[in-house]
This record gives structure tokens, sequence and C-alpha cells, in this order.
């Protein structure tokens, strides 16, 4: 049995006592930060080689930045290897995206400045070089990047900490923190036995009788969560990948592919001092390589009397609907085949729409400011795509065969829609005025690196 068939199933930590890490916060107005290797300890005294940024020996600090205002950031890179940084979800010129040939050497400096126009919401930030991506990203290099408004603020939602950033990854552990995938990986994709919160094994946040927001985050390479609470209490979605949404909408379950976001806001009000209940993956159904197992992530531990007075907002951001009948044009493409290239390498090549990435390829060319349907048809596919847009964030139109319908949690601005086998979605995107050469790809790292991405220009 291969690596990738035995790493589907997860591990559940056995005793969940480490006290769940919450990252630093960095003001991205002007800031400084360094890609570098260190030791990590993950908790359950479990320690491993990692990459990090800042001092942070794992994964990052959360970037905040308001809506408008200027983000400028000195990356230095002391990896012993080329890297760059990609701020998944942000509208930020090509020159500034982490394009996969654009990489700071080792013992290099690059300089990150771009104004920020996203909506409030929650973004985040990652490695993005060509056929190493997938790599870097899951020996530890990922960090939120958090927009605010006076807007956003005006709606009294839970701040400081009671607003906590969750990033959830799987990760193989025996022999320490390394990226070594076999063929069978290569093909679904790099699964791992044990599942972390912001790089913490068996993780428990202490909370109080009150409201928290949580923002979900899915920075697996591979892996599929489907976010419940273990008491199967309802939760509100306040936001998706784009930001806010229009209103809360109460849920009981989200499913997130990598790259994907969730805001939630949880009422903890109810509970007794002492209680305990967990966030979890269901078990899901839809694709044949994950999804059988339901699992333990992160558990809340009652250890405190609180009121807050919280009252949920009746609306919370306009989300300007796209019709179909503001597109100018439609592009289809196929994600639903899979090559594999021989030799000594063992890499499994994972085409899209019969092509592999080439930097010196120009494969699309749309206009600034126009409207267009992009179609991902996964019709005959036998693996998952999440498909991520680079320069700005589009709407869910529809989805057919599979689960035949655009899910709850994916009716706001979007940036990752997944495709499961059988599904063809189609999405509809406005494009910013924001020329130069982007990517779009599936973010199955593995995918991504095996060349499942293509470039796009705007004009």
């Amino acid at each position: 049995m291969s690596n990738a068939a035995i790493a589907r199933t997860v591990a559940e930590s056995s005793a969940f006592v480490s006290p769940l890490a919450v990252p630093t916060i960095l003001d991205g107005v002007s800031a400084g930060l360094t890609a570098q290797p260190g030791t990590a300890s993950l908790g359950s005294g479990i320690t491993v080689n990692a990459l990090g940024y800042g001092k942070a020996p794992i994964l990052g600090p959360t970037i905040r930045v308001n809506q408008g205002e200027q983000f400028n950031l000195a990356f230095s890179n002391n990896l012993a290897e080329s890297t760059n940084i990609h701020w998944h979800g942000l509208e930020v010129p090509a020159s500034q995206d982490g394009y996969p040939t654009d990489v700071t050497v080792p013992g290099g400096t690059f300089q990150y400045s771009f104004p920020v126009k996203n909506r409030p919401g929650t973004y985040w930030y990652h490695p993005h070089p060509d056929m190493a991506t997938a790599s870097q990203a899951y020996r530890g290099l990922a960090g939120f990047f958090l927009v605010s408004s006076a807007e956003e603020e005006a709606l009294g939602l839970p701040t400081g900490e009671y607003d906590v950033p969750l990033v959830v990854q799987d990760k193989r552990l025996e022999g320490g923190l390394n990226y070594n995938p076999d063929m069978g990986d290569r093909t679904i994709g790099m699964f791992g036995e044990s599942v972390l919160a912001n790089g913490t094994i068996g993780p428990v946040l202490e909370v109080a009788t009150r409201t928290y927001r949580f923002r979900l985050l899915n920075g697996s390479n591979a892996r599929i969560y489907n976010f419940a609470l273990s008491t199967g209490a309802k939760f509100q979605l306040i936001g998706t990948d784009g930001g806010l949404t229009d209103a809360p909408l109460e849920l009981s379950a989200i499913l997130l592919a990598p790259g994907e976001r969730a805001d939630v806001l949880v009422n903890f009000s109810g509970l007794a001092v002492g209680t305990e209940l967990y966030l979890q993956s269901n078990a899901f159904t839809g694709t044949p390589s994950q999804g059988k197992q339901s699992f333990k992530i992160l558990k809340f531990k009652v250890t405190r009397q609180e009121s807050d007075n919280f009252t949920s907002p009746v609306s919370l951001m306009p989300v300007e609907p796209l019709a179909a009948s503001q597109a100018v044009a439609t592009r289809s493409f196929n994600i639903g085949h899979m090559m594999e290239h021989g030799g000594m390498s063992g890499m499994v090549m994972h085409p899209l729409d019969g092509k592999t990435f080439d930097p010196s390829r120009r494969d699309e060319v749309v206009k600034a400011g126009t409207v267009e349907i992009w179609e991902f048809d996964n019709t005959d596919g036998t693996e998952t795509h999440p498909m991520h847009l680079h320069a700005g964030q589009f709407q869910v139109l529809d989805r057919s065969g599979g689960r035949g319908v655009v899910q709850s949690w994916e009716k706001g601005w979007k940036d990752t829609v997944l495709a499961f086998p059988g599904e063809k979605v189609r999405i509809i995107v406005r494009f910013p005025d924001n020329k130069g050469k982007f990517v779009f790809h599936c973010h199955n790292l593995e995918h991504e690196d095996g060349g499942m991405m293509l470039n796009y220009e705007i004009q």
C-alpha cells in the first residue's frame, strides 16, 4: 500500500492538551519578514525541523492591514532554496503576485508594496515557486493576511482574543516534517496522519461563555475538511474567500478544500463552565480518495463565565451579484485528465485543458473590466480539483453533475472553487484593471507542482 493510501487515514490525537498557538500580529503598513528554517515544537513533546516566517519556527505572523492602505513589506530569503510570496485572494499588481518564476534567491531580498483594494476579510500568504510550492508550504510557510475597514468595525464583530485565525493542515511526522512524496502522493496529493491547527497537535483553546469569531483556512496540500462542531450545534457563516457576506447564514457544517476560507461566529454563551466540545471534520462523499473518516481537530474548553451582549448583525456588507448576461465570453477548461511522466523523477503530470505549465506561454488573454464565465469541467475526472484564480475574486454561477448545486457557503466572493469528480462548475469573474500575466491552477499543491497551472494575461 502506498504512503498516500495509508496517510488518508487520520490518527486522531489521543489527548487534546496543547494550548492552541495563536500567531503574532504584524502591521502591514511597514513591515519586514524573513523566510527561514527553524526547529518547531508542535506540542505533545513533538519537535521537528520546519520553515517559518519572521520569528516563528513554523508558519508566520498574521498580517493586518486596513482596506485602502498601502502595504509595504521588506522580504528576505534565508532559506537554502529560492522562494517568493503569493498573496492569496488579494488583488495586487502582477509584479507583486508571486508569479512562479519571480523568485528571490537564497540570501536575496525583495520589496513587496501595493495598495490593499480588497474587501474586509480573511486572506493568506504562502510561497508560489514553480514545482516547489507544495514542498515549501507543507514544511511550514504560510500565514494569514487580514483586511479590516471602518465599515467592518462598525458591525461590532468579536475582536482581540475573541477573533481567532485557524489554519488547519495535515502532516506526516514520523521521522520529522519531511516532504518526500511517492508516485501515489503525486497522483492524489500529499496526505498526513496528523492534523494540526496553527501548527499545534492536539490543540485546546480555553473559551468564555460568549461569541467568538473563527477564521477557518484549509492550508493543507490536498486534504478536504468538512468543518462542524462535535455537538452538532449550528454556527453563523459571515465571510467566504473574498470577505464578508451580505448577511449571516446559519449552518451546521462547511466543506473547505485547500485554499478556501470561511469566517464563522460560534456562540458558547449557553454552555456551562467545564463543558468540552470539538471542532471536527465530518465524513463526506463525492471523491474516492478521502472523506471516509470523521475526526476531531481542536478542543474547546469553557473555562470562564463572561457576558458580551453580542447580537449578530442582520446585514453585513453588500455583495454585488454578477449576472451571466454581463459576460462577454465563456471559456471552458477540461480538468478531468491525468497523464504520467515516467523516468527516474517519478513525476506525475496533471494537465489543465491538455497543457501543463510553461512560463513562456500565454494561454488566455482577457480584457480589464470585462466579465467572463469560466467553466471547469471535471466530468470525466477521477480526482478532486480546487481551482484557484489569481488577480481577483469571482462568484460561483452554477454546478452540474455530482452535488449539482452551488453550496450555501459558496455564495459570496470566492477565489477557489471545488470540483469533485463528475462535476462541472461555472464561475463568473470581472477582471480587475490590473494588467499583466497571472496564473490559474489547481490548489491541490501536488497537482499544481505537477503542471496543473496555466497563464492568463489581463490587457
